[in-house]
């Protein structure tokens, strides 16, 4: 019995120190994109942040207002980028979503972690909320990447959409770049050494 513990722990560590390599290697690339590629990596990372790509925000919006700060970058700039490129993702979500519709999602969702129960909620949420929904979802970590479906599925007019999409975008982008650019001026060396970031 102990020696299944113990092999149990060590497959435990192995898998936890392979996710973290893992994870590692994936921002590492992120930041390069936002080096290498300036806005246009901004744009597509922050598109595929706000649908259902796993790639946070975080660590996104604050490096490349840390580029800014050093001047490889226009901070306001970083910000438009931001906001354009989840605009286009959640653009693209909402629409596969009102294209697909509900009986999609009640039939394929359940592969996806999409419960009709959850499906429900989210329903009943968007017809409380609307617009306001929209806005403050854009906020909010996890439930930002999935927003567009609800909306798309209760076919919310794509212009109120995509308004409050724009204006909740650009404030979480604002305030990540402020974050980005606030960290430069303590630790202007940080973007050299990514394991330390």
């Amino acid at each position: 019995m102990l020696g299944k513990l113990h092999m149990l722990k060590q497959l435990i560590h192995e898998w936890t120190a392979w996710i973290q390599d893992w994870l590692h290697q994936l921002i590492h690339t992120w930041f390069i994109w936002v080096q290498d590629w300036g806005y246009w990596g901004v744009i597509l990372l922050m598109a595929m942040e706000s649908s259902i790509f796993p790639v946070p925000s975080e660590v996104v919006m604050p490096p490349a207002a840390f580029l800014a700060a050093q001047g490889k970058m226009h901070l306001w700039g970083v910000i438009l980028a931001g906001t354009l490129g989840s605009w286009l993702g959640s653009a693209i979500t909402y629409g596969i979503s009102r294209w697909l519709g509900r009986p999609f999602i009640l039939k394929f969702g359940k592969y996806f972690f999409i419960k009709p129960e959850k499906l429900e909620r989210a329903e009943i949420f968007m017809q409380r909320y609307e617009a306001g929904g929209i806005f403050f979802a854009r906020l909010l970590p996890v439930v930002r990447h999935l927003i567009s479906i609800p909306a798309g599925i209760v076919r919310m007019p794509f212009g109120k959409f995509s308004l409050m999409t724009v204006i909740g975008s650009f404030l979480w982008c604002s305030i990540l770049s402020w974050y980005g650019k606030s960290v430069f001026e303590r630790n202007p060396k940080l973007m050299e050494n990514p394991e330390e970031m």
